[in-house]
């Protein structure tokens, strides 16, 4: 399963925003890495501009190139605005809703766990974090120790984060639901999805 292995501080620091969460270190030196970081003044051009928010985007739901492509070219293909369309196909991921339902603390966390077998989806194993979850399926941890003890450790971790309203999340039962579809203002984008599609249309 490919995915980013570098270092995550330098890439948050580059688009000065915490693409892997808060960090203490981030705030001290907001400003690009290396040697002329802080003295960097270049004028940032409309493709540069399109670019940095297509790779704060792939960087926050750890996709690669060719798989974040792939889910604008679905969003393109449906009806209604496609930045939208675009960030409504990865928030309903199978490893965007286990992170979301706190089975895991974070993204990486949440594919990892999907990837490893730990999660069913409508009472069927799924080892696909890209699977796209439908409304009214039941994402649920399976009914083995070592997949509930993770869990359970993950639950008291994430007790700080809420559950998104479009998502029902039974704790005893180590369950969750898609009741819908999040709109645009229910979803907490890092990055302007306009510029993207702005940038794949040129």
């Amino acid at each position: 399963m490919a995915r980013y292995r570098g270092p995550r501080l330098r890439i948050s620091r580059r688009f000065r925003t915490p693409i892997f969460g808060p960090s203490k270190y981030l705030d001290r030196r907001n400003y690009p890495p290396g040697t002329h970081g802080p003295k960097a003044r270049r004028k940032i051009s409309e493709y540069a501009l399109g670019l940095n928010e297509k790779q704060k985007l792939r960087y926050y739901y750890g996709l690669m190139e060719k798989q974040f492509r792939n889910v604008y070219a679905r969003a393109l293909r449906q009806r209604g605005i496609t930045g939208e369309i675009m960030l409504q196909i990865l928030e309903t991921r199978l490893d965007s809703i286990v992170y979301h339902l706190g089975f895991a603390n974070s993204r990486a966390a949440a594919r990892q766990m999907v990837a490893h077998g730990h999660i069913m989806v409508n009472g069927r194993k799924l080892d696909i974090p890209s699977y796209a979850v439908r409304v009214n399926d039941t994402v649920e941890v399976r009914d083995q120790s070592k997949s509930r003890q993770m869990a359970t450790r993950n639950l008291e971790l994430s007790t700080s984060r809420v559950v998104p309203d479009w998502l029902v999340l039974s704790r005893e039962l180590f369950k969750g639901t898609l009741t819908r579809i999040p709109a645009r203002d229910e979803i907490q984008s890092i990055a302007n999805e306009q510029a993207v599609v702005e940038f794949y249309s040129r």
